[in-house]
């Protein structure tokens, strides 16, 4: 009976053991799983779903020919960018904006470059939590206000989205504890069509089979200064979920097939979108939740999800039926969305133990989310073309500045009164 259980509990790490009906019943799970973050980015954004949803796919199977098909990890649309693309996107055009996103992927590259030099040892020790952490925090922020003008349009949808979210993740069992965002926004969509407040014209109007609009991006210094510097965080968040991915599946992956080539895998797929049309892609750790709760550790189910997902981007119709969904049911998932990127911050502290009495931490946290979240602007002239930096884009480079120059030991001479 001992074995029996032991058996019945050991991971899957070959899924054509069970069958392609099944493998592809593990994929489709994945999929239900990044759907409903991935068609988000996009919708907050303007850019195109089906853009979006194809060149995750396509991101995701070349991460995993960088990676030799060794990391199970599904890559989508990051919410990281989702701010700074806005902005950029509203100063210079969502074309120069992606211009910013390609320059982002190549940041990633230089990246696994020096670590592949110098070991990631050298390279992270300017990305400590002090600093990761609270820029984490002023993403979320930046972010809140933005899903309270969507949840402001009408309270009740919005309100019924984000209890059914929390009613499944905090009482939900199985496979459906996982996908809270979908089933929410399903009962907030069902609502709004018993209300009458749904317009399907779109939906009528769409072609069942099409080719999304694809577009290519277009380069400006400001915008790039925008939207690139995000990269400094999110290349600190994908080492952090290769680690976590390293944790679940048992295996080393920061050594093989190494983090260098996860960043490159990543920055490849992140580049490549947004040169034709997509938001920025990162390693999505809600699939890596999957890999932990059903134990099936198979690479290829990934890659089934990355093929499902390229044919669902193809499908008109399924693309107009989400441009339905209206804002404020939007609005009531990403209030909780948003707010579990600021919990992360939170955690990245607590986790590993910032000292909030040491000076030195507290002026790093302070500035950062000061900085962030006041609406600072600096102007920079560079021969004809004027640099804004702004934002998080500003908080993460001050809070790398001051982790470099302030000293991490002060001797503190007590005052007596």
């Amino acid at each position: 009976m001992s074995n029996v259980r032991k058996r019945s509990n050991a991971p899957i790490e070959d899924i054509s053991t069970l069958g392609p009906l099944k493998g592809i019943t593990l994929g489709i799970q994945h999929v239900f799983t990044l759907f409903a973050s991935t068609v988000l980015v996009p919708i907050l954004t303007g850019l195109d779903i089906g853009v979006a949803l194809v060149m995750s796919g396509i991101g995701t199977l070349l991460f995993h020919f960088v990676t030799k098909g060794k990391v199970p990890a599904y890559l989508g649309s990051s919410f990281s960018f989702i701010a700074p693309v806005i902005l950029a996107g509203e100063l210079y055009g969502l074309d120069y904006a992606r211009g910013g996103i390609v320059v982002a992927g190549i940041i990633y590259i230089i990246f696994a470059w020096l670590i592949s030099i110098y070991g990631p040892e050298k390279i992270l020790r300017y990305f400590p939590p002090v600093v990761t952490g609270p820029i984490i925090i002023v993403i979320s922020m930046t972010l809140a206000p933005n899903a309270i003008k969507m949840a402001s349009q009408d309270w009740l949808l919005s309100m019924v989205t984000l209890a059914v979210i929390i009613g499944i993740s905090m009482y939900g069992k199985g496979f459906l504890k996982i996908v809270p965002v979908i089933i929410g926004l399903g009962a907030g969509y069902l609502l709004a069509v018993i209300l009458g407040k749904i317009d399907y014209s779109p939906i009528a109007q769409a072609t069942w089979i099409g080719v999304p609009n694809f577009a290519m991006p277009k380069f400006n210094l400001g915008a790039i200064m925008i939207v690139a510097p995000i990269a400094l965080t999110t290349v600190v968040e994908h080492i952090g979920d290769v680690l976590a991915m390293s944790g679940v599946v048992k295996k080393d992956l920061a050594r093989d097939p190494g983090i260098n080539r996860t960043l490159i895998g990543d920055g490849l797929a992140t580049s490549v979108s947004a040169f034709f049309g997509g938001p920025a892609n990162t390693t999505y750790s809600q699939n890596t939740g999957v890999l932990a709760l059903t134990k099936v550790w198979d690479p290829k189910v990934m890659r089934i999800a990355a093929v499902m997902t390229i044919l669902i981007g193809l499908i008109p119709k399924l693309n107009a039926f989400t441009s339905t969904i209206p804002k404020p049911v939007i609005g009531g998932a990403v209030i909780i969305l948003f707010g579990m990127i600021a919990s992360i911050g939170a955690r990245t502290l607590v986790d590993n133990n910032v000292d909030f009495s040491k000076s030195r931490n507290m002026i790093i946290i302070a500035v950062i989310l000061v900085f962030g979240l006041g609406g600072a602007v600096i102007p920079i002239k560079i021969g004809y073309t004027e640099v804004r930096l702004v934002g998080m884009a500003l908080a993460a480079m001050v809070g790398i500045i001051l982790n470099i120059i302030l000293p991490t030991e002060l001797d503190e001479e007590e005052v007596i009164d």
